[in-house]
């Protein structure tokens, strides 16, 4: 009865710290003076220098501006840069809603898309990741009018027409797109269904899965999506697939190596030119076993790795949540996972996916900055989930949004301040 009490006793005040120590992370965090102030004043204008449309001179003979950048893009080390050796810093924002239910890019029915575009070069980011679903690229539906009201010229226009649309929108803002294969059934990404888990499916029974989709079913919708844009200079690469997992966390490196060099050599057959990006494992968190097996594709120089970085990423690890890190345990867990290709100046990797809400509580903030003290010390490129103020579907708020619902209206807080200083590194 006495050990029966104890171990009550024990396992009780186990519980008890835990739930302390959760309930801590959601206590509301207060802004520092300088992100206080940052909200005060206009948004620093764009580096314009810092977009691949930029113009920097003028030839005397011709009177033409010369383009600070000559494209095709390549990697050199860590960077990627132009065919000077230039560096184009990647600092982007994603656009999502091709991926989810709704077919399309958010905000159709509040702006038009070039407003949209106008807005991301605003806010400074020279670069947007665009994702879609195999999905809406086997279906391609016509979409409902309802859903475009702003934008009248696409009216009963299908899915694909509609997000190269949207592409060319923002290439026409001089914003580089690259286009990512963010799930395979068009929902909210990503949860523990092994249908959408990685790029193909087709080894589960047929009546599983809404949608089933083999590794060439998957090759070839990407064919299909960007043959539509093999002619944009400014569609400088491919994402091929959002956080591969398997299931519960079982895809070996290997494998997904071996696909995704499969399909970028398939893609770079259709243009030598492109990134071709390959995303980490464990839900985009693990890169480990690119030092034992890199990525190889036929064209030299185009392979670019991303990572995703949240603050719930970590969590089953002996350390924790990335929420609840102390600095140096955050800088190791990066360093083990990806950051060993930046700092070694193996290859480049873009911090494809990251962010945190509005008002966070310190838990949040707390693996934001240590984050962004990371990013900025290194010098990194990042990609930011996202400009959306809404959630498709159930048109739900977006926490994450830097911008209010009108699609224009900048949310000026802690985070546009820490990326606005992220853009500026190596350009001022």
């Amino acid at each position: 009865m006495f050990l029966t009490l104890l171990s009550i006793l024990i396992l009780g005040s186990y519980f008890f710290r835990l739930w302390r120590a959760e309930a801590a992370l959601a206590i509301p965090w207060t802004p520092s003076p300088d992100a206080r102030l940052f909200s005060q004043r206009p948004l620093p204008a764009p580096i314009e220098a810092s977009f691949l449309s930029s113009t920097t001179a003028v030839k005397e003979a011709e009177s033409q501006p010369v383009s600070s950048y000559v494209l095709p893009l390549k990697t050199q080390g860590r960077n990627i840069v132009d065919q000077n050796g230039k560096r184009f810093k990647l600092s982007s924002v994603n656009w999502y809603g091709a991926s989810d239910e709704l077919f399309i890019p958010g905000g159709l029915d509040v702006q038009h898309r070039s407003t949209i575009a106008k807005t991301i070069k605003k806010l400074g980011f020279n670069s947007v990741r665009m994702p879609y679903s195999d999905e809406m690229v086997v279906k391609n539906p016509t979409i409902l009018p309802h859903l475009l009201t702003k934008n009248p010229d696409l009216m009963e226009k299908r899915a694909l027409d509609i997000f190269v649309a949207c592409v060319e929108a923002l290439t026409e803002e001089g914003i580089a797109v690259i286009v990512n294969d963010h799930i395979t059934t068009a929902t909210w990404c990503c949860g523990a269904d092994p249908c959408d888990a990685s790029w193909s499916n087709d080894w589960l029974p047929g009546v599983v899965c809404k949608v089933r989709q083999t590794e060439e079913d998957w090759i070839e919708n990407w064919e299909a999506v960007m043959g539509r844009l093999v002619d944009n200079e400014l569609v400088i690469g491919a994402d091929l697939r959002n956080e591969v997992r398997g299931v519960w966390g079982t895809m070996p490196w290997d494998r997904w190596a071996s696909a995704a060099e499969k399909a970028g050599n398939r893609l770079l057959k259709m243009k030598k030119d492109w990134l071709i990006i390959v995303g980490g494992t464990e839900s985009g968190n693990d890169l480990r076993g690119v030092r034992t097996r890199p990525v190889r594709l036929e064209v030299e120089d185009r392979v670019v790795y991303s990572a995703h970085v949240y603050s719930w990423s970590g969590w089953g690890s002996l350390e924790g949540r990335y929420s609840k890190r102390t600095y140096p345990s955050f800088v190791a867990a990066m360093r083990s996972n990806w950051a060993y290709l930046v700092e070694g100046d193996v290859a480049p990797v873009w911090i494809g996916e990251f962010g945190a809400p509005h008002e966070p509580g310190r838990g949040d903030a707390n693996y934001w900055e240590n984050l962004m003290r990371y990013l900025k010390s290194i010098d990194a490129d990042f990609g930011y989930w996202a400009i959306n103020p809404r959630k498709p579907k159930e048109n739900e708020k977006e926490t994450y949004s830097l911008v209010e619902d009108d699609w224009v209206t900048p949310v000026l807080d802690y985070r546009m301040k820490d990326m606005t200083e992220l853009m500026r590194i190596g350009h001022e």
